[in-house]
C-alpha cells in the first residue's frame, strides 16, 4: 500500500474529486511476500468490495485497481464486483520462467476478460512484458521497470487523465 506508483496513483485519483480506498492483500497482512491462490485472493477482494458497498460505497460508481498481482485480483474480479473502470499499476503479464520449467504462459485472458474501461500503467523495461492496448484498454508507457518508480510523475498524470476522460471523474465538470 506504500509503493510509490501507488500513492502516485492515490493522490492523482485524489487531486481528480475522487474518494480512494485502499485494501491491503491479506496475504501481506499476515506478513507473508508470496501471494494465496487466484481464487483466495480474489474471494478476499470481492468480499472487502460487498461489504463496501453495503455501507460507504452504496450506490456509487467503483473503479477498481491495483498494482501487480493486485491488478491482477481487479481484473479477475470487476465484472462480480460491477466494477465501472479498472486501473492497473505494473500489470504482470508473463509470469517469471522457472529454471527447467515449461514457458509462462502469457496472462493476457485476465485482460481481454475486462468489459469496461480500463487503464494499465506499464513500464517500458518492465521483464514481466507490456500488454496491448484493445477496445477497453488504453496501455500508457512510463520511464522504468516494474517498480514504475522512475517517473511518478507521468504515472500520477496518466492516471488522472484517464480518470477524468474514462471514469467520469467530478474534476472533468
Amino acid at each position: 500500500m506504500h509503493a510509490k506508483d501507488l500513492v502516485a496513483a492515490v493522490g492523482a485519483a485524489r487531486a481528480a474529486g475522487l474518494s480512494v480506498v485502499l485494501v491491503e492483500q491479506p496475504y501481506r497482512v499476515a506478513g507473508r511476500r508470496s501471494p494465496a491462490p487466484a481464487h483466495q485472493l480474489d474471494a478476499a477482494w470481492t468480499a472487502v468490495i460487498e461489504h463496501l458497498r453495503a455501507g460507504e460505497l452504496r450506490d456509487l460508481p467503483l473503479v477498481v485497481g491495483g498494482r501487480s498481482s493486485g491488478a491482477r485480483v481487479a481484473c479477475r474480479t470487476a465484472a462480480a464486483t460491477r466494477a465501472v473502470g479498472v486501473l492497473c499499476l505494473a500489470f504482470p503479464l508473463l509470469p517469471p520462467q522457472r529454471a527447467g520449467g515449461k514457458p509462462a504462459q502469457s496472462r493476457l485472458p485476465e485482460l481481454d476478460a475486462v468489459t469496461v474501461p480500463m487503464l494499465v500503467v506499464q513500464g517500458v523495461r518492465d521483464p514481466f512484458g507490456m500488454p496491448p492496448a484493445a477496445e477497453h484498454r488504453t496501455v500508457v508507457q512510463v520511464a522504468g521497470d516494474h517498480s514504475l518508480r522512475t517517473d511518478l510523475a507521468a504515472v500520477g498524470e496518466a492516471v488522472r487523465v484517464w480518470l477524468i476522460a474514462a471514469a467520469g471523474s467530478p474534476a472533468s465538470s
